[in-house]
């Protein structure tokens, strides 16, 4: 098989499969539950009684258990419900204490939504790099670290390349599920809109008095015709791991903050080389400043030019504080769009499809159509523990296992479907004990535009970039959560794993 036609398969199995008739028990017990009054009915022959009974109970029946764009329609109306006493309780709404005059530390993050729950602790310096950012989500009991990589993209790779990378990305996330600290780790690439005040500024240091006129009427024109639709891609990697991996060493290094540190730099350290090998030709872990203006450029990009300006003048690397990190406004989200700083932002989830994908198929996602449009995409990896996985794989044969026997003694054929399901099953359970690894991953991509212009037209633009190979979910009724996953590098964006331990 040649590196073109190579299939990555078996991207879109559910974490937690139904054993009832593919419900779940809560559905089920639900179902059986609306059904006793009919029978009931049925029973006392009150035939015109079970009809309404039916009818009502048949209409509840089917609220709870047909998805409607990947929710229930009962889920759909407990986030409507949510989404409304948010909005109604002021919630929703946000506004930076730095700009009301109420910032009383400028050191202290002022973030909204889902990230308030972080802190941003610097740790000791890492060899000669400085001091580096942990990220702690209180939420989740997480810690971890995000880096900005220097990559020149996989848009000009031959086949045998990407495969080679493909190969390479394995075997990290391989590495990561034996070791016991790190166990996620997010892809995060956005486009960045060059409004040339990089180059502006360059240009005015480098100008020669002297240059020709012919030369500078051709510069001034390659300007205008080139400059103006240029993009950018900055690309963030962020690790990390649960509290519960980190107290025991983190508590022989020396405990607190500190501690948890030097574990995770020993961890970091060890991965450095194995991003290099998948293309990056440098890898900055990042400090509070730093880390501060990758969010605050996540939330307006129009921030960037003042930030360049600012950065030569200085001659250096020119951060911000984190009271000044998050929006300055962001009124309360509508359920299709999340407004900030002027700026407008939708936000969906990317589903694999049934048949598999190929490596770099995901780049039509960030094919920036528009000058001043920004793209970004966010990739979540988890990767499993030995002893996680290996009951997943026997839980998963043993279901279709059962299943296939009860139709069987039933008298019911297996379909297709079933057929490709258990034989994944087993495949899956010959790799996980020959040493390989299951990842849960997660994919999230935005398109942000100024907020005067149609919102709408742009989201279309994305949907028909990748209509055909993917299917796009909108993040209805959560854009804001939706935003971070999708645009900032703080490695949320992953749920737990449902019904597993952490």
């Amino acid at each position: 098989m040649t590196a073109a036609t190579r299939i990555y398969k078996g991207l879109s199995r559910k974490e937690r499969a139904g054993w009832i008739i593919g419900l779940t028990p809560v559905q089920a017990f639900v179902c059986v539950g609306l059904a006793v009054p009919v029978i009931l009915a049925l029973a006392a022959g009150r035939f015109g009684q079970a009809l309404a009974l039916g009818g009502f109970c048949g209409t509840a029946a089917a609220l709870v258990v047909v998805p409607v764009r990947g929710r229930p329609a009962l889920r759909w109306l407990g986030h409507l419900l949510l989404y409304r006493a948010g909005i109604a309780l002021g919630w929703s709404r946000w506004q930076s204490r730095a700009v009301a005059g109420q910032a009383t530390d400028l050191d202290e993050p002022d973030l909204p939504g889902v990230l308030a729950r972080l802190r941003f602790p610097d740790g000791p310096p890492l060899r000669d790099v400085g001091r580096v950012c942990l990220i702690h989500d209180t939420g989740d009991g997480r810690w971890g670290a995000t880096a900005r990589l220097t990559h020149a993209g996989v848009g000009m790779l031959s086949d045998a390349q990407c495969e080679r990378l493909a190969n390479r990305l394995g075997n990290l996330l391989l590495s990561i599920g034996h070791r016991e600290v790190i166990d996620r780790m997010t892809l995060l690439v956005r486009t960045v809109p060059d409004d040339g005040a990089d180059y502006q500024a360059w240009r005015a240091e480098h100008d020669v008095p002297d240059a020709p006129a012919l030369a500078r009427q051709a510069s001034e024109e390659l300007d205008r015709l080139v400059g103006a639709v240029s993009v950018r891609h900055e690309v963030f990697v962020t690790l990390s791991g649960t509290e519960d991996a980190l107290r025991r060493p983190a508590a022989a290094a020396g405990g607190g903050v500190a501690g948890r540190a030097a574990v995770l730099y020993r961890v970091l350290d060890g991965l450095e080389d194995k991003l290099k090998s998948l293309g990056a030709t440098g890898v900055k872990w990042l400090s509070g400043p730093e880390l501060a203006v990758a969010i605050r450029t996540g939330f307006n990009p129009a921030s960037a030019a003042g930030l360049a300006a600012r950065r030569h003048q200085a001659g250096g690397d020119v951060g911000v504080r984190w009271a000044t990190a998050g929006p300055v406004h962001a009124p309360a989200p509508s359920a299709r769009a999340y407004y900030h700083d002027g700026f407008a932002t939708v936000s969906y989830s990317v589903l694999m499809p049934e048949a598999g994908t190929v490596f770099g198929s995901l780049g039509g996602l960030l094919a920036v159509k528009t000058a001043g449009e920004r793209r970004s995409l966010a990739i979540h990896y988890e990767t499993l523990s030995l002893h996680r996985s290996r009951k997943a794989v026997r839980r998963l044969r043993f279901r279709t296992g059962v299943m296939r026997d009860w139709k069987s003694s039933k008298g019911f054929n297996s379909g297709a479907a079933e057929a490709r399901e258990a034989g994944g099953a087993r495949a899956q359970e010959h790799a996980v004990a020959a040493g390989h690894g299951i990842v849960r991953f997660a994919v999230a991509t935005a398109v942000t535009i100024p907020d005067t212009w149609n919102i709408e037209d742009h989201a279309a633009k994305l949907e028909n970039d990748i209509a055909g190979r993917f299917q796009l979910l909108r993040m209805e009724l959560a854009q804001d959560a939706g935003f971070v996953a999708a645009v900032l590098p703080v490695g949320i964006g992953l749920p737990r794993l449902r019904g597993g331990a952490s």
